[in-house]
């Protein structure tokens, strides 16, 4: 058997959803990007408590969908996987280029990048990539790149805040040191570090707390 594997480049679509209305009052603009097996319309319900006078949230949405056990019932969402990531990460940067390619955002709000689990790994990648000028990046219960170093993020000045659960059943103590360590040599003094008693869960009291 003589396996070649080939590949080709062609246009897809893909959506993305949004809460609130951009307007002269908004304040904030927020780029969430959800965990593993979310879709980006239920994950934006966490943002509902957000005065949406004032906040103008964007949920990109990852591509690859998938059933999800046990039931294979509900869909769910993933952005990558150790397959091809490169390349895959560059597809993801490219989707999210064309969403605020849409969106033509002024340049007069505070712009939030939001990564929560897996959305941390593409949400960081995107701001280190792409040179992003934001005013704030939460980094909620994700873990940081392995490739990402200091001088991937020398040109941002934003408060970086880190949130995490004491419980979480994907980290352990020496996960967090691990974690916490790396974000440490990323940010420096911008870092602020906020667990909290809690599972891998969406802490929406920190969210509300954040602006």
């Amino acid at each position: 058997m003589n396996l070649e594997e080939k590949e080709i480049s062609y246009t897809t679509t893909n959506s993305y959803a949004t809460i609130n209305t951009l307007t002269d009052k908004t304040k904030n603009i927020w780029f969430v990007c959800h965990g593993m097996g979310f879709l980006s319309r239920y994950f934006l319900r966490y943002f509902s408590g957000l005065n949406a006078d004032e906040n103008y949230v964007i949920a990109p949405q990852a591509q690859s969908k998938y059933y999800i056990p046990p039931k294979f019932k509900h869909v769910g969402a993933s952005w990558l996987t150790k397959e091809n990531t490169l390349k895959e990460t560059e597809n993801v940067m490219r989707y999210f280029d064309a969403v605020f390619e849409a969106e033509q955002l002024p340049n007069d709000k505070n712009l939030i990048i939001f990564g929560y689990s897996q959305g941390v790994s593409v949400a960081m990648r995107y701001v280190a990539k792409r040179k992003l000028p934001c005013s704030q990046m939460v980094l909620h219960s994700g873990g940081i790149p392995k490739e990402l170093t200091p001088e991937d993020f020398s040109f941002l000045n934003a408060k970086v805040t880190m949130i995490y659960g004491t419980k979480d059943e994907y980290l352990n103590e020496e996960r967090i040191v691990h974690e916490t360590q790396r974000t440490n040599d990323l940010f420096g003094n911008a870092l602020e570090i906020i667990p909290f008693e809690g599972k891998h869960i969406v802490n929406v009291e920190l969210i509300n707390a954040l602006v």
